[in-house]
């Protein structure tokens, strides 16, 4: 009997583990849709770059980012949150880097960026 009954608690084990790892991965997956519902809630969608043009923040409102510098496009991506004024990137390696608004401008890493407004006949 105790034979079988091994077996059988392993089993459990595994499957429990199994489960664990499932919601686990809801819970992560339900973070990143908030994360994205988020990204749609604040004002700093769109493109910021340096005064000299080098550096080009997009920030998508899927809650990803897309860098350029200089001719390199998509130099760097990511994702990134937004609460209040404050930003939080995390590229697709793991590094991470953040940043605040303030009064229309951001600062990031050392850099400061502007928003690019767009002009009528340059929309998408």
């Amino acid at each position: 009997m105790q034979k079988t009954l091994v077996p059988v608690l392993l089993f459990n084990l595994l499957a429990l583990q199994s489960c664990q790892d499932a919601n686990l991965h809801l819970n992560m997956k339900g973070d990143r849709e908030m994360n994205i519902e988020q990204a749609h809630s604040h004002p700093y969608v769109g493109m910021w770059v340096t005064s000299d043009g080098y550096i080009r923040h997009e920030l998508l409102p899927n809650g990803r980012y897309d860098e350029a510098r200089g001719n390199r496009q998509s130099a760097y991506q990511g994702s990134y949150t937004v609460k209040g004024n404050h930003i939080e990137y995390v590229d697709d390696t793991g590094f991470t880097a953040d940043g605040d608004f303030v009064d229309g401008v951001l600062y990031h890493a050392g850099m400061v960026l502007y928003r690019e407004e767009q002009s009528e006949g340059s929309k998408k």
